[in-house]
């Protein structure tokens, strides 16, 4: 389940979003990449076939979203995106990972450095278009079999959970807030649990989001498993 309020266009972005596509599977690189060109919202800038070569990629071709394999030669996803996470490009380009896999330990990793969400290979065509959508509009997502299921058996095998002293400076609705992001709840769900408006949901969640120091709602799903609070 998304974990984002309905999609825009990408932040500060009024033309296309721009895609690059990193896999080591040259017919998965066509395939997404055919899907993803005929949207006329979407432009693909290029591919890659390995860590090494997304990077690449990724600081030339400097696009709003990349969708990111787990498992490729030479460096994996994650190596990559890493590097393409904090190397500070203007525009940021934001991560969307790519697995065959619904339970992986890199799942956890990957939300852990940044990335804004998780997608199985299989999903639906308009899924993987409307993951794109979502990512590139500053949101996180989550498929379906990807959510508290997963955090919760990967933090499990972790040590006891320390409460961060940050914690404190949330207020009470900011922690209620945090609770519901972290159940995957969208800004409309969690406006209609507490009783306020979408707006105001935002509003806490980007004041959240920056006293926590944290990236997006991906990583705040991290954040409340790792500090006890779900």
């Amino acid at each position: 389940m998304p974990i984002n309020a309905e999609p825009q266009q990408a932040q500060g972005n009024t033309g296309p979003i721009t895609v690059v596509i990193a896999d080591d599977q040259a017919m998965v690189r066509q395939g997404f990449s055919a899907l993803l060109a005929a949207q006329p919202d979407l432009s693909v800038l290029g591919d890659a076939a390995d860590g090494i070569e997304a990077v690449e990629v990724c600081k030339r071709a400097r696009p709003d979203v990349v969708l990111m394999d787990v498992r490729m030669p030479r460096k994996d996803g994650l190596w990559a995106a890493e590097q393409i996470l904090t190397a500070d490009l203007e525009p940021p380009t934001r991560v969307l990972m790519l697995t065959t896999f619904d339970i992986d330990d890199y799942v956890y990793e990957a939300l852990r450095i940044g990335a804004s969400g998780f997608l199985l290979k299989d999903a639906p065509a308009d899924e993987l278009v409307r993951a794109v959508r979502v990512v590139a509009a500053g949101e996180a997502l989550l498929a379906p079999s990807i959510t508290k299921r997963l955090i919760t058996e990967v933090t499990a095998r972790r040590r006891r959970p320390i409460r961060n002293p940050e914690l404190e400076h949330l207020t009470p609705r900011e922690r209620e807030v945090l609770d519901l992001v972290a159940d995957g709840k969208s800004n409309a769900e969690i406006g209609a649990d507490l009783y306020v408006t979408e707006q105001t949901v935002k509003t806490h969640v980007s004041s959240l989001l920056g006293k926590l120091r944290l990236r997006d709602r991906a990583q705040a799903v991290v954040f409340a498993y790792e500090n006890g609070i779900k």
